[in-house]
């Protein structure tokens, strides 16, 4: 009886560490590991990759510190933002510049001639097919804009443009459509036509 009662105070009170009260645990198969540690090896190597492809993507890099890395990635990403501004405000200033203004009128207007010389004339079908749809079939010169200027016009007196297609050639634009009403009043095929050709 002794014996077990000197077991099982030694279980209690006696630890391989000399702490009092408490038994160390050990793994019977090898070293005492935390059951943590494989995820955190795993955690860190993750962050080690993503640190060294950063570093390989910033072309700078003044320390191999990973405070410095992140640093460094922060300073050119800025640098890259300041370059993004400057680049559209050149492109910005060759949009808006004069000279491009009179190319594209010069583009339109060898549209419009190449149109003619080829026998193609400007023309507007409109066919009803119910009481408030319509299918239209435009053809006019290729310019820029037009055909944003077309579904502006369309859309100011109520329409709905569906089932749309776009075609371009030879400095001619052909436009197919179906016309729907949704907040118009009742517009003849001839009014539509006439609307139409203002464009």
């Amino acid at each position: 009886m002794d014996q077990f009662i000197g077991s099982a105070m030694n279980e209690l009170f006696i630890s391989e560490r000399g702490r009092i009260g408490h038994k160390r645990r050990t793994n019977r198969n090898g070293p005492c590991t935390s059951k943590n540690l494989e995820a955190e090896r795993r955690r860190r190597g993750k962050l080690h990759d993503r640190l060294m492809a950063l570093r390989g993507v910033v072309p700078q890099i003044t320390n191999m510190k990973k405070a410095t890395i992140v640093e460094d990635a922060v300073a050119h990403i800025k640098m890259l933002q300041q370059t993004v501004v400057h680049l559209k405000d050149q492109l910005w200033d060759e949009v808006a510049s004069p000279e491009e203004g009179i190319e594209l009128k010069n583009e339109e207007f060898c549209a419009a001639e190449e149109m003619n010389s080829l026998g193609i004339q400007p023309d507007i079908t409109v066919i009803q097919m119910y009481e408030n749809k319509f299918w239209i079939k435009a053809i006019f010169a290729k310019k820029r804009g037009g055909f944003t200027e077309f579904m502006d016009a369309v859309t100011a007196f109520g329409f709905e443009l569906t089932d749309t297609s776009l075609t371009t050639i030879n400095g001619a634009m052909l436009v197919t459509s179906c016309l729907e009403g949704v907040s118009c009043e009742k517009l003849s095929v001839e009014e539509i036509k006439q609307v139409l050709l203002e464009i």
